[in-house]
Formats: C-alpha cells, sequence, structure tokens
C-alpha cells in the first residue's frame, strides 16, 4: 500500500508499479497459504492420532489442548491471509481496469449502467451517457450501488453552477490520491455484493416495534429474580420458587410474541451489511481533506461524538450477544431471563439512536464515490480541464474540444462557440466525415462540465444549459410508433425544455430525415426559429443542402460549418476539422462502389 505522496509518475507508471508490487505481495501470501495449509493438516493428524493413543490414558489427554490449541492459532492466522489474498486481488483489479482505461481496452469490460436509461431522457441514449462503451462505463471506478446512482444522478441531472464549482474543487483534492481510490474500490467489492441500501436505510428509519421501553428494566428484574431462584434450589433444593417464577417468566415471555424473533432476524440481516459499510465508511474516516465539500461530507458521517465505523462496532457486539441464542448453554436459560428479547431491546434502542443517519451515510458513501470517480478521469486525463461557467447565458465556447469516448491519440480537436452572437451552426458534410460525432463530443462535454469534472477540452467556457439532443431516435415495433413520430416527439420534448428556467442547447443530428425535402427544410427552419426566439443555440448536422439556406434568412444569428474529406491514393481520407461554409462534395456513391455496390456515374 503506497500512500499518495508517493505515487510519483505518469498515471500508467503508477498503475504498473503498483501493479507489480501487489503482484508480488500475493504471490507471497500464496506461499503462506499452502504453508499454513499444510500446517493446519499435520496438526489435525497429530490430534487425531493422540487422541487414539490417549484414549486409554484419560490423565494424559490434555495433553492434546497443545496440538488442539496451535491449530485453533493456526486456523485464525489462515484466516487472514486468506483475507489477504482476496484483497491484493482486489487492488490488482482496480490498477489492471486503470490500464484498460489508459490502453482505451475498457470498453464492454465495467459497469453499462442500463439500468438508469430511460428513453424520455432528452439526451442519455443519444449522448451514449449509459450502455456498453458508454461515459458512464469509462467513468464508474464505484463500487457500491450508492455511488452507481449517485454518479448516474449527476449525469442525469445537471447541477446548480455553486454546486459544480464545489465538485470541482473537490475532484482537485482527490485528483492524486490514488490510494484512496484503491481502498474504497478495494473495500467496495464486497459492499458491492452485500448492502442493499433502500432496505437497509428503510430499516434504519423504521418505527419500533418492540412496545414500550419499560418493559425492558421489567425483564431485567424478572431475570435477575429467577436466577436467584435458580441459585436458591441449587444450594437448599427447594424448588417451588424457581417453579413459580419459571410459570410466570414463560407467560410474559409469550406475551411479548413473535415479533422479538422477527426483529432479531431482521437487527441481524442489517448488522451483516452494516458490518461491510463500516469498512469503507472507516477509510472515509480516517483521511484529511482540503477541499470544503469533503469536509462537509466527512463531517456528515459522525452522529453527535460517535463516529459510523464505531458506532456499527457497537451494534456488531450486540449481534454477537444475538448469534450466541443457538449456543446449547444459552438455549437452556434463554427463556426465563428473556435472553433474546433484552438483546433485541438493545438493538431497538442502537435503532432509535443510530439508525435515521444510515441513509446518510449511504448518501455521504455515494457521493464520495461519485467525486472519486471523477478525480480517476481527471487524473487519468492531464490534458483535460475544469470547465469555466460564465453569467452570459447562453455561452458554450470550446476550444480544442474532443470526444470523451476516443483515444486521445486518435481525437481531432475543434473549436466551438455558441453564444447570442452566433445561435445556430448547420453542419454539412459527406459521410463519415465526423458530424454525428462533434454533435455527440458538443454534447457529452457539457454533460460532464455539469456534473463537475474535467472536460476534453483545453478551455470551456459555458454557462447552464439544458442539453437536449436528438440523435438516436429508435422506432417501436411493439408501441407501433415509426422512427419519424419517435423523432417528432423527442422534438417537442425538446421543445419544452425552452419553456424551463435555464437556456437549451439542441443537437440535432439528420433533422426529420423520414420526410421529404420539401417538408424537412419548412418544418426545421419553423422549428429551430422558434428554438432560438426562446433563448436557445444549437447545432443541425445535414446531408440535405435545402437546409443550409435557413442562416441566409436568420440575421446574422446562424451560420453554416461543414466537414469534408478528399482523396489520397485513390481513397477517401479524412481530416475532421470543421471549416466554416457549405459542403461541396458528397461522398455516397463513392462509398457504395467501394463495398461493391454497382452504381453507374
Amino acid at each position: 500500500m503506497t500512500h499518495p505522496a508517493e505515487m510519483a509518475g505518469s498515471p500508467g507508471e503508477v498503475y504498473r508499479r503498483e501493479l507489480a508490487h501487489n503482484q508480488a505481495l500475493l504471490a507471497e501470501e500464496k506461499k503462506r497459504d499452502r504453508l499454513l495449509g499444510y500446517i493446519k493438516l499435520g496438526l489435525l493428524l497429530v490430534v487425531f492420532l493422540g487422541a487414539i493413543a490417549l484414549f486409554r490414558s484419560l490423565p494424559r489427554l490434555p495433553w492434546l489442548l497443545i496440538p488442539v490449541g496451535g491449530l485453533v492459532v493456526f486456523a485464525v492466522w489462515h484466516e487472514r491471509v486468506l483475507e489477504s489474498v482476496e484483497r491484493h486481488s482486489r487492488i490488482m483489479s482496480f490498477y489492471e481496469r486503470g490500464l484498460q482505461r489508459l490502453n482505451d481496452a475498457w470498453a464492454g469490460t465495467g459497469e453499462s449502467g442500463e439500468r438508469f436509461l430511460h428513453a424520455e431522457h432528452p439526451y442519455a441514449r443519444d449522448l451514449d451517457i449509459f450502455g456498453a462503451g458508454s461515459l458512464f462505463e469509462l467513468l464508474c471506478t464505484t463500487r457500491t450501488r450508492a455511488g452507481e446512482e449517485t454518479l448516474a444522478r449527476w449525469l442525469l441531472e445537471p447541477a446548480r453552477v455553486a454546486e459544480i464549482l464545489a465538485r470541482q474543487a473537490a475532484v482537485a483534492d482527490l485528483k492524486g490520491w490514488v490510494w484512496l481510490r484503491e481502498q474504497l474500490f478495494a473495500t467496495g467489492a464486497s459492499v458491492r455484493t452485500g448492502v442493499h441500501p433502500a432496505s437497509l436505510a428503510a430499516w434504519g428509519e423504521a418505527k419500533p416495534e418492540l412496545g414500550s421501553q419499560w418493559l425492558r428494566p421489567v425483564m431485567g428484574v424478572l431475570a435477575a429474580v429467577w436466577l436467584g431462584s435458580l441459585l436458591y434450589w441449587l444450594g437448599s433444593s427447594h424448588w417451588l420458587p424457581l417453579a413459580a417464577l419459571t410459570v410466570v417468566n414463560l407467560a410474559v415471555e409469550r406475551f411479548l410474541g413473535n415479533g422479538v424473533l422477527e426483529f432479531v432476524r431482521s437487527t441481524e440481516r442489517a448488522a451483516v451489511d452494516l458490518k461491510v459499510l463500516a469498512a469503507v465508511l472507516g477509510v472515509l474516516e480516517r483521511e484529511t481533506f482540503e477541499a470544503p465539500l469533503l469536509r462537509e461530507l466527512q463531517a456528515g458521517l459522525r452522529t453527535g461524538d460517535v463516529a459510523p465505523s464505531a458506532a456499527i462496532r457497537r451494534l456488531n457486539r450486540i449481534t454477537q450477544y444475538m448469534e450466541s441464542r443457538r449456543n446449547f448453554l444459552v438455549r437452556i436459560v434463554k427463556r426465563p431471563t428473556f435472553f433474546v428479547a433484552q438483546v433485541a431491546f438493545a438493538a431497538e434502542s442502537w435503532r432509535r439512536k443510530f439508525g435515521p443517519s444510515i441513509r446518510g451515510w449511504l448518501a455521504v458513501v455515494g457521493e464520495m464515490e461519485a467525486l472519486a470517480a471523477l478525480s480517476a478521469y481527471a487524473y487519468e486525463h492531464p490534458a483535460a480541464a475544469f470547465p469555466e461557467f460564465v453569467e452570459a447565458a447562453p455561452c458554450f465556447d470550446a476550444e480544442g474540444f474532443a470526444h470523451p469516448l476516443l483515444p486521445e491519440s486518435r481525437v481531432v480537436r475543434n473549436d466551438l462557440r455558441l453564444d447570442g452572437s452566433l445561435r445556430l451552426m448547420i453542419v454539412s458534410g459527406p459521410n463519415m466525415a465526423g458530424k454525428s460525432t462533434f454533435v455527440r463530443a458538443v454534447g457529452i462535454n457539457a454533460v460532464l462540465a455539469q456534473c463537475g469534472g474535467v472536460v476534453q477540452a483545453q478551455r470551456l467556457r459555458l454557462s447552464p444549459l439544458a442539453v437536449g439532443a436528438s440523435i438516436c431516435v429508435l422506432d417501436s415495433l411493439q408501441g407501433g410508433v415509426s422512427r419519424f413520430y419517435a423523432e417528432i416527439q423527442r422534438l417537442k420534448l425538446i421543445s419544452d425544455l425552452t419553456r424551463g428556467p435555464v437556456p437549451v442547447m439542441f443537437l440535432l443530428d439528420e433533422l426529420l430525415s423520414g420526410t421529404n425535402s420539401h417538408d424537412r427544410l419548412v418544418g426545421t427552419e419553423h422549428l429551430v426559429r422558434a428554438l432560438v426566439a426562446q433563448g436557445a443555440v444549437g447545432l443541425i448536422t445535414t446531408h440535405d443542402l435545402a437546409l443550409t439556406q435557413i442562416p441566409e434568412a436568420a440575421s446574422g444569428t446562424a451560420a453554416n460549418f461543414h466537414f469534408e474529406d478528399h482523396l489520397e491514393e485513390g481513397r477517401l481520407a479524412f481530416d475532421y476539422r470543421l471549416k466554416p461554409g457549405v459542403v461541396r462534395t458528397s461522398n455516397a456513391l463513392k462509398l457504395m462502389r467501394a463495398v461493391g455496390l454497382a452504381v453507374e456515374e
């Protein structure tokens, strides 16, 4: 384990070095695992043979306690070694996944976030926010369900500027904390499989189930008197007081009903989840942060003067008593002493004090993990920049921006400025020239900016923007919806966004392609005029050069831009550079011939 200050070098160098370090540690732990396995087997054999040899010499049987004690000691040691093996395996997975991201081999290997995708969202499907090879998969280093849900919510719901700036400061603070992200990942793996946030929070907030608290001291007195009568019987052989008190206590225990046992079972389930969650909380409690948001989140973990991990340890001790109810000796006396009910009341008391805090603990874990995910992206992309937010709206002013899901070695960076002076861009160009990728890059960087992360740009100035996109519109066979009808429904959704308090940035790819050229021109012109009149800015890509006539009637607030292709040694080539004006080339027939279709000149 290496402290953040010692992790010098590029992200790739750090990941490879830490991966090799943990591989070496794992190899050592596996050697111990094998050695301890052999030792335990040998001690077990000694105990077995010793028991046979000493069976006829009972006074010498206590000598077997030596190998039995050794077996217990080595069993405990072995268990810790196995936990270490598992932990180093998880840490190796953390660095392996980091190298996959750096080497552009991450798509399809992580969490896709498909369950967060809703068709009615104004941009999630169109901008590849979720799914295989999506922004969520690239960013998601979270290991708890709470972390995944928080990250998804941030990508779907733009934050206020003050909140964005607070997250930026937190991400900047966490950027170099590879060690913290490693610990959260390694610890959170078990939280992922063990903790169910909704049910755990519901258990913590449930109303008291065990009745009045006065029952607890009453049961304590009755149990003490019963134990006294038991001792009296053992010392005097007078059994009548013991019998009478046993009848009374069993009647009271029966009066409590099955609710106690149900509560105990639900508490045991919650305690398992909380014990695992405590490991993640413990990581967060130990660190010292500079960013105000991180310090605020860390302070929010405490309930009074008690840290969550300490509070959960108290519940763990209570549940250990709960588990002992299955012990043979405890079973004999548990009913007349109200053992289960007494422990249940102790757990109820714990829940009264700390239960309402569980939802807050989960929320803090979720936010910390989401911030850690954004900081990992910032760390692994040192050329990415934090966006600057301006009051003059609408504004999207980017220099050297690119699509975050493309490998940095292959991206071609472009500039773009949309504001009050230029509200609409008509982007024309041939197939495969980069129009759709350009539009998606604009949208996905706006999403990253407004969730608090860095963006793939040398510089980005923007105002708060409500992003609406119509790029990947799908028809529905089951719903009886054509692609054209699905598209105009999406356009209505984007139009409705303009009634909100935040200016809209619309991103429309091959708009109204399901109708004829005349209707496409008339429909598009009326739509964009209405959007711009409502204060929106945006881009439209098209193959239909009729749409390039729209800027002529826009009084300087709209302009044509294009991408183009060229021939290199008889093959089509693209530079993916945005240029002013209308495209003058087309490659549809060339591409058809390239795949072997017979097309006349």
